[in-house]
């Protein structure tokens, strides 16, 4: 979170509200995607490597659609505060619930195109809005 490296020892409740405080908006939104990574048992998307079949959870930054090949694609881009990965949908125009804020988790096997990871197709699972 701070740019100042820290060791590993437990820290005290003084030392993490500075933390906050002294933090960024986007510092403390990535802190909280990689926890929640954590406690659904998912993959991080920066541990993700071509060709694994993961199951990553995280918030959808963007949505657009773009043709591939002449076909229509819904792409999204997820965010899980580590790294981001672009989940394609191809044949589609729009899903309902599929907008940028909204949490999921994505399953599927992970391929690179252009240097970025991509997922086409997945098996997803839309997370509640709110506070959860």
């Amino acid at each position: 979170m701070s740019a100042v490296p820290r060791s590993d020892k437990p820290v005290g409740r003084f030392r993490r509200m500075f933390d906050r405080l002294s933090s960024s908006q986007e510092d403390l939104e990535s802190e909280e995607l990689r926890e929640d990574t954590a406690t659904t048992g998912c993959t991080r998307i920066g541990d993700c490597r071509d060709r694994q079949i993961v199951t990553v959870t995280g918030t959808l930054r963007t949505v657009t659609l773009r043709p591939r090949a002449g076909v229509p694609a819904l792409e999204a881009e997820l965010f899980d505060g580590s790294a981001a990965l672009d989940v394609v949908w191809l044949g589609r125009r729009s899903i309902v619930g599929i907008e940028p804020g909204r949490k999921l988790i994505a399953s599927g096997r992970i391929s690179l195109s252009r240097g970025r990871r991509v997922l086409f197709n997945p098996k997803y699972e839309l997370r509640p809005l709110g506070r959860e």
